[in-house]
């Protein structure tokens, strides 16, 4: 594992669908001065080395990591940048620990940024030019043209969730109002978080079900935004933080797994896709996690949980699925208040990703505003003490996990 990591600090740019008033080196920029004003004692040229990551193609943007490296402060400093999809800043926040964890030479502290500004760019499009390349592997193995045509008419995003509601729903026996009920408590969180882009105070459960179906089981005010935005995380060891934070957060436990890629899988290969509300790579994701933290008992352990869940139906699987709850229980769980803010287990009271999708640093902000909550300084902050917190990421074709598990100590004992 090398060397204890701690993160001494995290900070984001304020969301919205779009930031017309900032260009994309001004939008990180934001995240770094909010991330670095949090540790007054760390200079921009304290910073001894840089991962960076994002979906260029959704922007249409080349290398931009280069061209805004003055204003991340880089110049002339080691940078990598990442991009894993929807876990993109998951990925980042993992490869700026193991920068740290790695114990090269000079690197001792690390800045990891990750952002997105889609109103600069087209989605869709980007999605598309993958499907494209996928296209033309499969039909050079000789899958015909009319087949690739079927495995391809799921719908992006929204068509993949509505296949694991469906499944999701039909084991749980859920209903819609279940679904609503989630978007209602992250909606009423995101209203209390500065940087959240949809802030609806006093959205209902009605009010989401007069929606109309975009897919079903899912409806238009059930599904997340498209935002601009940005995060910054600050990795540095045990030594260096002590110095920098009042309570530094250890980094205990990091997971990143992928089952099947993609399509391939979804033809009819392996199990991750045979049934999209099983996530095989959050169990595995999680276990490595725990395992690597001491963590042995999860739903008595973690304190606080930040999940990436775009859609409802996703939320209600990752906290099952993490091992926080039973199979088939988190919707009761949500119905008597047990992840409220004031509730058992907190889930997602930044608002989660349902509420702000920033999609390059959405995977990032979990495992930040854990860590924020581990502080005492989120923006929205749960009232107890939050000692064990963890953050999850996914992307891909539902088959790529990110996880990172952090605590104020650096080994776990049961409480």
């Amino acid at each position: 594992m090398g060397r204890q990591v701690c993160i001494a600090s995290a900070g984001f740019s304020e969301h919205a669908s779009k930031r017309s008033d900032v260009s994309m080196p001004e939008l990180v920029s934001e995240a770094i001065e909010d991330c670095l004003k949090r540790v007054p004692s760390v200079d921009i040229k304290d910073i001894d080395a840089y991962v960076n990551g994002n979906m260029p193609a959704f922007e249409g943007s080349n290398i931009p990591e280069l061209w805004m490296t003055d204003w991340m402060g880089a110049r002339n400093k080691p940078l990598m940048r990442v991009t894993t999809g929807g876990t993109t800043g998951g990925s980042v926040a993992i490869s700026g620990y193991y920068s740290v964890a790695a114990g090269l030479p000079g690197v001792d502290t690390v800045l990891a940024i990750a952002f997105e500004q889609q109103s600069q760019g087209d989605t869709s499009v980007g999605l598309a030019s993958t499907a494209y390349g996928e296209i033309s592997v499969m039909n050079s193995l000789g899958i015909p043209y009319d087949q690739l045509t079927l495995l391809f008419s799921a719908g992006a995003a929204i068509g993949i969730a509505s296949y694991q509601a469906t499944n999701y729903m039909r084991k749980s026996k859920i209903t819609e109002e279940d679904l609503a009920r989630v978007v209602v408590q992250n909606r009423h969180n995101a209203a209390k978080t500065w940087w959240a882009h949809l802030k609806m105070p006093n959205l209902t459960i009605e009010e989401v079900l007069d929606t109309p179906y975009i897919s079903y089981p899912l409806r238009y005010g059930m599904v997340c935004p498209a935002s601009d935005g940005a995060c910054a995380m600050l990795f540095t060891t045990e030594e260096k933080a002590k110095d920098m934070s009042d309570i530094p957060v250890y980094v205990n436990g990091v997971g990143s797994i992928a089952t099947e890629t993609a399509l391939i899988g979804f033809n009819g290969s392996g199990s991750g896709q045979l049934d999209l509300s099983e996530q095989l790579g959050a169990q595995k994701t999680s276990e490595l996690a725990f395992r690597q933290a001491g963590v042995s008992f999860p739903r008595k352990e973690i304190d606080y949980a930040e999940v990436y869940s775009p859609f409802p139906n996703q939320e209600l699987m990752w906290v099952e699925q993490l091992g926080l709850f039973e199979e088939n229980t988190a919707p009761n769980m949500y119905e008597t208040g047990v992840t409220a803010l004031n509730g058992e287990l907190p889930v997602n009271c930044s608002g989660g990703v349902n509420s702000t999708n920033a999609i390059g640093a959405s995977a990032m902000e979990r495992p930040a505003v854990a860590a924020l909550q581990i502080m005492g300084e989120a923006s929205n902050q749960v009232p107890k003490t939050v000692h064990t917190a963890l953050g999850h990421g996914w992307g891909g074709y539902v088959n790529l996990v990110t996880m990172m598990v952090m605590a104020d100590e650096p080994t776990r004992k049961l409480r």
